[in-house]
């Protein structure tokens, strides 16, 4: 019995002498955390099927260092110990930020039912881009490579963005958009590394559209007395090339792109295999006309309003132009204390916006 008790005795004793072996471990662990040097940021740029690999530093040099990782991939970035190599953390990859602003976090809420005049290129963009993405496997059946991009041009106005936010929303695939001017930038390699970049990111969130507006800002024609301020475009445009149609293959992301200078465009992105489709975006006739007024009247509360009245009469209107006249109409039955509107509200909101574009046009003559 005496013994027993002399057994347990012991074993508390050596339980607690753990206990505090473990609480100075972990403290020490801690100590050489804190005190340990930052990690240097390698690239990985090729790995061997014994457990090694080749890392590029920094500095510039290469070393050849195990690799302790199994998902580890050439291009990687990783944290090395800055004595030793030794591999230390798997770094994610390395999106600018303001790259990563461009991918919009929710689904763009536009329809093709609010497209109105634009059956035949809605119907045209459904088979390129729509059907790419949400059944890949008809273009294998057929034997053919689906097309990679489309280039939509037209006048201001007709609808170009407006008909990329539907393919997205229609397709439930990610929709990254940009300015082609975005792209731009002051240092020598700055717009082709953000090129690089974007459709990195646009790879990795695929099943993607990425839509880039105003493309005749860094993909205009190329000649031989170019600027020196020129170079840089041109650089971000050879690497636009590069990604669109290079060795990299774009995989379930498809191009969208707008312009309403087409005629400025280089002939080298205008190629099949870039841009496999170029749609024209015409300015509506006077049935689409009479569509898009029912589109941005719908919710309006209208008495005796001759919409095919309307639609009739004015001509070379696009889409953007009903809009902002119907916004003006519902402004003047405000402003003339009523909760209807009238025919007269959409003639005097005709009228003011005509009045408005063309002061604002004369004013930019005189600014010029």
């Amino acid at each position: 019995m005496d013994e027993n008790k002399r057994l347990q005795a012991k074993i508390e004793e050596l339980t607690k002498e753990r206990d505090l072996y473990k609480n100075n471990f972990s403290r020490l662990q801690s100590q050489i955390q804190r005190t340990r040097p930052p990690l240097l940021i390698a690239s990985v740029t090729r790995i061997f099927d014994d457990g090694y690999c080749i890392i590029h530093t920094p500095s510039g040099n290469d070393f050849l260092v195990q690799n302790p990782f199994r998902e580890l991939s050439p291009g990687d970035s990783v944290g090395i110990d800055q004595t030793t190599f030794n591999l230390i953390k798997i770094l994610p990859p390395n999106v600018d930020r303001f790259v990563a602003g461009m991918e919009l976090d929710e689904r763009p809420q536009e329809t093709y039912e609010d497209i109105g005049g634009l059956d035949e290129v809605i119907l045209s963009l459904r088979e390129v881009v729509e059907l790419a993405i949400t059944n890949p496997k008809i273009f294998q059946t057929i034997g053919i490579q689906p097309p990679n991009g489309v280039l939509l041009e037209g006048d201001p106005g007709t609808g170009k963005t407006l008909l990329a936010r539907a393919v997205a929303n229609a397709t439930q695939a990610t929709f990254i958009r940009l300015v082609g001017s975005e792209l731009v930038q002051k240092y020598i390699g700055e717009g082709a590394r953000l090129v690089r970049e974007l459709f990195a990111l646009a790879r990795d969130r695929a099943p993607c559209i990425l839509f880039i507006d105003e493309i005749d800002a860094i993909a205009s024609r190329r000649t031989p007395d170019s600027q020196v301020s020129d170079r840089e475009v041109q650089r971000t445009l050879m690497q636009l090339l590069a990604e669109m149609d290079g060795f990299n293959e774009l995989g379930n992301v498809k191009i969208l792109a707008a312009t309403n200078r087409p005629d400025i465009l280089d002939p080298a992105i205008l190629r099949p295999g870039r841009f496999d489709r170029i749609i024209h975006i015409p300015e509506p006739d006077p049935h689409g006309r009479l569509e898009i007024f029912k589109i941005h009247t719908r919710k309006m509360p209208l008495k005796n309003v001759k919409l095919s009245i309307l639609s009739q009469k004015w001509d070379k209107l696009t889409g953007a132009d009903i809009k902002a006249i119907c916004i003006e109409a519902g402004l003047n039955a405000i402003r003339n204390n009523r909760t209807t509107v009238v025919q007269s509200d959409f003639e005097i909101g005709y009228n003011r916006y005509f009045r408005k574009l063309q002061e604002k046009r004369v004013g930019a003559a005189v600014y010029t």
